[in-house]
C-alpha cells in the first residue's frame, strides 16, 4: 500500500505540473457524460417512466453505475493502458524490478480528471436523493457504498481480463469496450429491462447485477431485504479473484519484447 500511495503521490504531482489541462479536461469529463444524463431525463418527461421505475429511481441507478466505472477509470488506468507497456517494451523493465507486478502496472499511470465524471454523479445522486420517496437508513448508506465498490471492482476485472488478451495480441483491446463503455450504458439502468439470457449473462458471468440490480432494490424497497440481495456486491469482489488468476497465466507465457 505504501508504494501504491507513492505512485499516486508521483504522478498527481507531475498531472498538476499543467493545472490548466487537469481543470479543462475535468470540466470536460463532468459535462460530456452530463449531456446524456439531460437526454436521459428528457426521456422521462416525454414517457414517464420505464417498466415501473420513475426518473429519481433511474438517478440513482445511473449515478451508481456512472460513480462505479470513473472510479474504476481513475485508479485501474494501468492496466486499461496495459497494451502500450507491452507494445514499447515497458513491461520488460517493470519485471525487472523486485516489486509485485500487478501493483507496477496498477501504479504506471492514473487518470485523475476522471474527477469530473465522480463529481457528475454526485450531482446526479443527490437529485435522485431529493426525489425518492424511500427511507434511507444506516445500513442502506453501507449498502449504497458496496454497490460502488463492487461496481468498481467489476470494471477493474475486466480491464484486468482485456489486458490479458495483450499477452498475445495488441490490436484485439478495444473488444474492451463491448463490456467497459458497454457494461456502464447497460447497468446504469435495471437489470430486468432486458431479455432473460442478458440478464443471466450480466448476473453470473459478468456480475453486474449481482453489484448494483439487487442491492439496487433492497434500496428501493421493491423485496425484502434478504441475504442474497444485501450481501450481492461482494460478488462483484469475488469476481476480481479468477481475472488476476488469469493474468497472471498470462504472464507466464508472456516473451519478450527484447530491445
Amino acid at each position: 500500500m505504501k508504494l501504491y500511495m507513492k505512485y499516486l503521490n508521483m504522478l498527481l504531482k507531475a498531472e498538476m505540473t499543467y493545472r490548466t489541462s487537469f481543470i479543462l479536461l475535468s470540466i470536460g469529463q463532468f459535462f460530456v457524460p452530463f449531456t446524456v444524463f439531460i437526454g436521459f431525463a428528457m426521456l422521462f418527461e416525454r414517457f414517464g417512466s420505464v417498466k415501473g421505475y420513475s426518473f429519481y429511481e433511474m438517478a440513482l441507478c445511473y449515478s451508481v453505475a456512472h460513480f462505479a466505472f470513473a472510479f474504476s477509470e481513475c485508479f485501474i488506468r494501468g492496466f486499461d493502458g496495459f497494451a502500450s507497456l507491452i507494445r514499447e517494451a515497458g513491461f520488460d523493465r517493470l519485471m525487472l524490478r523486485p516489486r509485485n507486478l500487478a501493483l507496477q502496472v496498477l501504479g504506471s499511470r492514473f487518470e485523475f480528471s476522471r474527477i469530473g465524471r465522480i463529481i457528475q454523479s454526485l450531482v446526479v445522486f443527490a437529485i435522485a436523493f431529493s426525489g425518492l420517496e424511500v427511507s434511507w437508513t444506516w445500513w442502506k448508506s453501507i449498502l449504497l457504498l458496496m454497490m460502488i465498490i463492487g461496481g468498481s471492482a467489476v470494471f477493474a476485472g475486466i480491464f484486468i481480463l482485456v489486458s490479458t488478451m495483450c499477452f498475445w495480441t495488441v490490436q484485439g483491446t478495444e473488444i474492451a469496450n463491448i463490456f467497459t463503455d458497454g457494461g456502464r450504458e447497460l447497468s446504469q439502468f435495471p437489470l430486468n429491462i432486458y431479455q432473460s439470457a442478458f440478464q443471466k449473462f450480466f448476473t453470473f458471468v459478468v456480475p453486474f447485477g449481482m453489484a448494483t440490480y439487487y442491492p439496487l432494490l433492497v434500496l428501493l424497497d421493491r423485496v425484502e431485504p434478504k441475504w442474497f440481495y444485501v450481501a450481492s456486491p461482494i460478488y462483484g469482489l469475488l469476481f476480481l479473484v479468477p481475472c488476476m488468476l488469469i493474468w497472471y497465466q498470462g504472464v507466464k507465457h508472456y516473451q519478450s519484447c527484447g530491445s
